[in-house]
C-alpha cells in the first residue's frame, strides 16, 4: 500500500514564496514540487505529448518514488469512437513508458457526450489496453451513474483491474463561503462550478488502487467535512493493501498543496504511512539549523 498526493500542475508562479522558496525559477519548479509532494496529475499530456528529452528531464528532476499520472490525449478520448484510436493510445503508452518506475496510473477522461450507448466501444478499447499499465477511467455522462450502467461499468473495470476515477466537486458547490470571497477568487469559483462536472460520488473500488480528484473550495474550512469523509474511505483502502492516489484541485490553484498536506496529516493520524517529503525536508532543515 502507498499513499500518493499531488496537484494537477507544478508550474505555478503563485506558489513562489509560499510552497516554493523565494526566488525559485520556473525551470526548478518540478524539482521543488517533487521535494514536497509525491505525484502529479498530468493534464499537459491531454493537449500535447512530451518529447523524449522532456521526459528525460522529468526523470532527472524527481526521485524514484515520485509518480507521474498522465492523462490520455484528447485526440484519443474526445474524437469519437475510442476503438478508432487504439493504435494512437498504444503509441502514447509506449512513449510515456520512458518514465520507467515514475510512471503511475494513466487516466482516460471521457467527454460528457460519451454515454453508456458506447459501452461496446469502451470495452473493446479497454481490452486492447496493455496489461500491467494501470489505467483509471472517468465518465461524465450522467447515465453512467444510473443503476444498471453503473454496475456494468464497474464490472468491466474490475475485470481489467482499472479504477473508476472519482471526481468530487461538492466543496465548490457549497454556497457557504460565497459572501466573503471577493474579486478574482470568486470569479474563478463560479467558473469552476460551471466547468467541472456535477456528477455523483462513486465509492465502490474496482481495482487495487484508487484515483480521487478532489476539487477544493478556496476557503480551507469549507473543505474539512469532505476531507474527513474521504480520509475514512481511503484509510480503509490503504488497510486493504490498495495504493491511493489523491489529486487536489482548487479554482485559483492557490491552496492545492495545502489540501494535499491536510489529507496526509489526517490519514497519517489513522494509519502508519511515511511522512510527506514536504514535512520530512522541513524537519531536516530544522535539525540542521539547531546544529549550527
Amino acid at each position: 500500500m502507498q499513499l500518493y498526493l499531488g496537484c494537477p500542475i507544478w508550474s505555478f508562479k503563485g506558489w513562489v514564496g509560499t510552497f516554493y522558496p523565494k526566488g525559485t525559477k520556473p525551470g526548478d519548479f518540478l524539482h521543488e514540487y517533487a521535494q514536497r509532494l509525491t505525484t502529479i496529475e498530468g493534464n499537459t499530456t491531454f493537449y500535447a505529448i512530451p518529447a523524449p528529452d522532456k521526459l528525460a528531464q522529468w526523470v532527472a528532476q524527481t526521485p524514484e518514488t515520485f509518480r507521474f499520472c498522465p492523462k490520455v490525449p484528447r485526440t484519443v478520448s474526445h474524437s469519437g469512437n475510442l476503438v478508432e484510436h487504439i493504435d494512437e493510445a498504444l503509441q502514447f503508452v509506449n512513449i510515456m513508458s520512458r518514465l520507467g518506475k515514475r510512471l503511475g496510473p494513466m487516466f482516460l477522461q471521457l467527454p460528457p457526450r460519451y454515454s453508456p450507448a458506447m459501452f461496446d466501444d469502451l470495452r473493446a478499447f479497454l481490452e486492447a489496453w496493455p496489461r500491467g499499465v494501470r489505467l483509471g477511467v472517468e465518465v461524465r455522462h450522467l447515465d453512467w451513474f444510473e443503476a444498471q450502467p453503473h454496475v456494468t461499468l464497474n464490472k468491466l473495470l474490475e475485470e481489467h483491474n482499472m479504477a473508476r476515477v472519482i471526481i468530487d466537486t461538492r466543496p465548490i458547490r457549497s454556497l457557504e463561503g460565497d459572501k466573503i470571497l471577493e474579486g478574482s477568487v470568486y470569479k474563478t469559483l463560479l467558473e469552476a462550478r460551471a466547468r467541472k462536472p456535477d456528477v455523483p460520488v462513486v465509492l465502490e473500488p474496482t481495482a487495487d488502487f484508487t484515483f480521487l480528484r478532489f476539487i477544493g473550495h478556496p476557503q480551507m474550512q469549507i473543505n474539512a467535512p469532505f476531507i474527513d469523509e474521504w480520509v475514512s474511505n481511503q484509510v480503509n483502502e490503504l488497510r486493504k493493501g490498495s495504493d491511493v492516489f489523491i489529486f487536489c484541485h482548487s479554482p485559483d490553484n492557490m491552496i492545492e498543496p495545502w489540501l494535499c498536506r491536510e489529507f496526509h496529516m489526517r490519514i497519517a493520524a489513522k494509519v502508519n504511512i511515511p511522512p510527506l517529503p514536504w514535512d520530512e525536508n522541513q524537519a531536516k532543515q530544522f535539525d540542521q539549523g539547531r546544529l549550527f
